[in-house]
């Protein structure tokens, strides 16, 4: 059994934030190798001659710090021990949360274990992170937690040990878990803002051997995509 660390975060997940994806992203990570990779990201910043706190998210990412992000965006892709799964919901605006008896934060985390299901393997066990999203996911968690535990049978929590929230400046996997997802909601908005960002999509387009806007592969495990659509009426 190999326990794996899952550090999740999301980018344009509110409802009425008036941009129409929202992407959930999850960073595995086995847990005997989260102290080297968080101790490895911290010196990238620091040989950056940024602060060790420094908080890494993809709203930050400028032409001042590019060669950083760069950088970042390089160490994912060597290193072994990261995977990334991510859901892009490519339009917010077509959901009928009425027709389903649910509220926006109800489908959010339903989203939340369609991104995590196809990552739990039986014969492993899991912690999961969650970037802490306001005074209820604490609650929330708990209850991601039993949906995922039942629908894997794992009535005794040996699979799936946790579901908690955390903050994620100071958690280092979370901060890049929100940058791989910033990435593929800039990439699936066709923005063309920022000469840094553009680089980094294509960057890791290059290096993932994707387009960041399309489902791939199951078998696809360094970079592994849904893309969701709502049903229409």
């Amino acid at each position: 059994m190999t326990e794996f660390n899952v550090y999740c975060d999301e980018s344009c997940h509110i409802e009425h934030d008036h941009q129409s994806v929202m992407v959930l992203g999850a960073l595995t990570c086995p847990a005997g190798q989260a102290r080297r990779v968080a101790a490895d990201l911290r010196g990238i910043k620091t040989g950056h001659g940024l602060g060790g706190a420094f908080e890494v998210k993809w709203k930050k990412v400028s032409p001042a710090k590019a060669d950083f992000y760069r950088d970042v965006v390089a160490y994912f892709l060597d290193e072994p021990a990261f995977r990334f799964r991510g859901v892009l919901v490519p339009d917010k605006r077509l959901l009928r949360h009425d027709a389903f008896g649910q509220d926006h934060d109800t489908w959010y985390y339903k989203m939340y274990f369609t991104l995590l299901q196809k990552l739990i393997r039986p014969g492993d066990s899991y912690a999961v992170y969650l970037d802490i999203k306001d005074s209820l996911s604490g609650q929330r968690a708990a209850k991601l937690h039993e949906v995922l535990c039942n629908a894997a049978h794992d009535f005794d929590c040996r699979v799936i040990r946790r579901v908690q929230p955390v903050r994620s400046h100071e958690v280092e996997q979370i901060q890049l878990a929100d940058m791989l997802a910033g990435a593929v909601a800039y990439a699936a908005r066709g923005l063309q803002t920022s000469e840094a960002k553009i680089a980094l999509v294509q960057q890791l387009r290059d290096g993932c051997q994707c387009s960041l806007t399309a489902t791939t592969s199951l078998d696809a495990t360094k970079f592994n995509l849904l893309r969701w659509a709502a049903t229409r009426p």
